[in-house]
């Protein structure tokens, strides 16, 4: 059995999917099911006895005492989150609380079960902790690519919070003996991705007639990993992955904003052309840049490679791909995800004037 928390979001479902399709270990699914999170990510494994699904906080630290007793997990892996970089310029305290104070009473949950097993069932417990690329700040074009010894120089509330919950991961080891890993990835996508993040909105406003808003000049460079790619360096990292250590997990694919936007409008034009024979990239509209906006990001993954064998199965290409056809595949799951709440939070978002 291992513990799963966060399941139900973008990621973390993906994970759970993936994990139960590789073999029938069972999973523990908490999950919070804030806005991000979505049961309907999970509708495939309704009634499936390997999967138990509860709702419920990483800060509730009598809850997860209680789950860790009961089910006896040997290991937790932590996707729980608040993860997007606009909503923390919004409203930071949120992530302080989920992503920091969480963090830590999820430790000390953990904490107090392991050091109550016998000494096997210690030595084989892993605690994996899933960050993001984000921590180590920005780089200029030219600069290497983050390798794990980066130094931390987070540049949103969002990122400031994921690097204070690396560091007490980090601290609990250290101090505690805590058997953890921790994996830092590029730019997730795939399917199930909340239609807030670049990608998926991109697609959902193409199809919607919308336009599609680029912050700034549409120049900033992330790395893209594909969700499955992540999911599958996540089961090596937590297999093989040495106590204590970081692992960085990318796709080796560097791209501009607007270079993907672009990639996305020829598939969507290949695969659902408009009505009036246009191109999608004619709803391109630039806004204004957001605040602290990170200009470069790049992952060198070599460690996780020359460790533990890990590397991307997808490119760009073929993962862009399978993207744009899951969602023209599923419009009723993007149609049940959009409430008003989110209608409202992209209107307040991207509203202004062209930049």
């Amino acid at each position: 059995m291992i513990l799963v928390t966060g399941g139900a979001g973008f990621i973390g479902a993906n994970f759970v999917l993936d994990w139960l399709a590789q073999g029938d270990e069972p999973v523990l699914n908490l999950d919070k099911l804030t806005y991000a999170g979505n049961r309907e990510n999970l509708a495939s494994l309704d009634g499936d006895a390997r999967h138990t699904f509860v709702h419920g906080d990483i800060g509730d630290s009598a809850l997860v005492a209680d789950l860790l007793a009961r089910h006896q997990p040997r290991a937790v892996i932590n996707f729980a989150a608040e993860s997007h970089v606009d909503r923390s310029i919004h409203g930071p305290e949120a992530f302080i609380q989920t992503n920091v104070v969480g963090t830590l009473r999820l430790l000390e949950a953990v904490r107090a079960y392991w050091g109550g097993l016998n000494a096997d069932a210690q030595a084989a417990f892993r605690f994996l902790h899933v960050s993001t690329d984000e921590v180590y700040g920005s780089l200029a074009p030219t600069d290497p690519a983050f390798t794990e010894d980066h130094v931390f120089e987070p540049n949103s509330p969002y990122s400031a919070s994921k690097a204070a919950s690396d560091h007490l991961v980090r601290a609990w080891h250290h101090t505690y003996g805590l058997p953890v890993l921790t994996t830092n990835c590029s730019n997730n996508y795939g399917p199930y991705h909340f239609p807030e993040k670049l990608i998926p909105l991109m697609i959902v406003n193409a199809l919607a007639g919308k336009p599609l808003p680029i912050y700034g000049d549409g120049q900033q460079v992330r790395d893209w990993l594909y969700v499955k790619d992540h999911c599958s360096a996540i089961r090596r990292v937590l297999e093989a992955g040495r106590v204590g250590e970081t692992y960085n997990v990318g796709g080796w694919n560097e791209k501009p904003n607007l270079d993907i936007v672009h990639t996305v409008c020829g598939l969507l034009d290949e695969l659902r052309p408009r009505a009036d024979g246009q191109s999608y990239s004619g709803q391109i509209t630039y806004v204004k840049d957001r605040p602290g906006h990170d200009r470069r990001y790049a992952i060198d993954a070599r460690k996780l490679e020359r460790e533990l064998g890990w590397k991307p199965a997808e490119t760009f290409d073929t993962g862009i791909r399978k993207t744009v056809q899951w969602y023209l595949a599923n419009p009723e799951w993007v149609a049940h995800v959009q409430s008003g709440a989110y209608r409202d939070w992209v209107q307040t978002q991207y509203a202004g004037a062209s930049a």
